[in-house]
């Protein structure tokens, strides 16, 4: 199915990419790209967005095998029917699986796209973590797009 294929790609992109920071970069040093705006700044991360749970690598192993779960369930069940869906979990397992093999093999979360908003620091993120955001606003969007239309069709 394609929506493999789509989360082996994202997750070729993210390891590969933090490959090269790690392997590149220090932790710390910082590459401008558009001064003021963006950045790639080598970080590591323990937790969740924004170091939430920092350490607490257990409780991440957990989620994360449960999330893996339930996106393949879903994919096989429903997300091959509809194809918006399929390319939201697409992007969901790949960022999923990503992060998840930052944290079995190195124990942490590599991270590097730094983006001020203003004079806003956004927390530095990675590939996964992208992949993950556009997944959930796809669902977003597919939910609102399913709801509008059963609506449509008077199945409440």
């Amino acid at each position: 199915m394609y929506y493999y294929l789509l989360a082996a790609i994202m997750l070729f992109l993210d390891q590969c990419s933090k490959y090269a920071i790690s392997h590149n970069m220090t932790v710390g040093e910082q590459v401008t790209l558009i001064p003021n705006v963006l950045y790639i700044t080598s970080s590591r991360n323990t937790g969740a967005a924004w170091n939430i749970l920092e350490g607490k690598m257990w409780f991440f192993y957990i989620i994360s095998i449960v999330v893996l779960a339930a996106v393949v369930y879903y994919m096989q069940k429903v997300g091959r029917h509809r194809p918006l869906l399929g390319v939201s979990l697409g992007f969901i397992l790949g960022g999923t699986l990503g992060n998840f093999l930052d944290r079995i093999f190195r124990g942490e979360v590599v991270d590097f796209i730094h983006v001020y908003i203003g004079s806003y620091s956004y927390p530095v993120f990675n590939i996964a973590d992208s992949s993950l955001v556009v997944g959930v606003i796809l669902i977003l969007i597919f939910t609102l797009l399913d709801g509008k239309k059963e609506k449509k069709h008077g199945r409440n």
